[in-house]
């Protein structure tokens, strides 16, 4: 029985079509990073588009699995809901940062793994504040705007100030970047976890 319910939740908050394209994302990741730098032109610093634009994909992913058809329900439960929202959340934030560390490996000190994985838990934390305050449906619209407008306006330079608000576009071991993203994750996050996805009109 628990295991008929455990499918049915899943089910209602889309999760087999949301691994399905974390799946989907991680491999197309690893091939276009592959691909990138193999170019006689190019070197690792080619994958910057690659460590934006996946993680962009994956948190939009789950921000649209956080839309729920029964709201009404999740609000009158008799147990709270917000530790199933977090226990998935952190779920799928682990799973996908796995699945893209594996995709983008090599020159963790520029933009391999360790860049996609920060990236990833920036954009996520975003997209899952855009779920409490704009609805599930429409999450993915602030996390796009954003690093959309950073890789076109970011300087050059990398560190100093610009780690902080440029923070998908750095390499791996800025410390600011870091900063940035689990700020952003943990404020966006928590906001999802304790008020769940603003409830939307039909």
């Amino acid at each position: 029985m628990n295991l008929f319910l455990l499918g049915l939740y899943a089910r209602s908050r889309a999760l087999p079509a949301t691994l399905g394209t974390l799946a989907g994302v991680a491999l197309t990741a690893a091939w276009a990073a592959w691909w990138l730098q193999a170019q006689p032109r190019f070197d690792h610093t080619a994958r910057v588009p690659v460590v934006v634009l996946a993680p962009l994909l994956v948190s939009a992913a789950i921000g649209t699995g956080m839309y729920t058809h029964s709201d009404e329900l999740d609000r009158t439960a008799v147990r709270p809901w917000w530790p199933r929202r977090l226990a998935v959340l952190l779920g799928l934030t682990a799973l996908a940062a796995a699945l893209l560390a594996l995709g983008v490996p090599g020159h963790p000190e520029a933009f391999g793994a360790p860049a996609a994985v920060r990236n990833l838990l920036g954009a996520t934390g975003i997209t899952a504040g855009a779920a409490a305050l704009l609805g599930a449906r429409l999450s993915w619209l602030p996390t796009t705007a954003y690093l959309s407008t950073v890789y076109l306006a970011a300087p050059r330079a990398h560190g100093g100030a610009a780690a902080l608000w440029a923070w998908p576009v750095q390499p791996g071991p800025q410390a600011g970047a870091w900063a940035a993203a689990v700020v952003a994750y943990g404020c966006g996050a928590g906001l999802y976890v304790w008020r769940g996805a603003r409830r939307e009109g039909r």
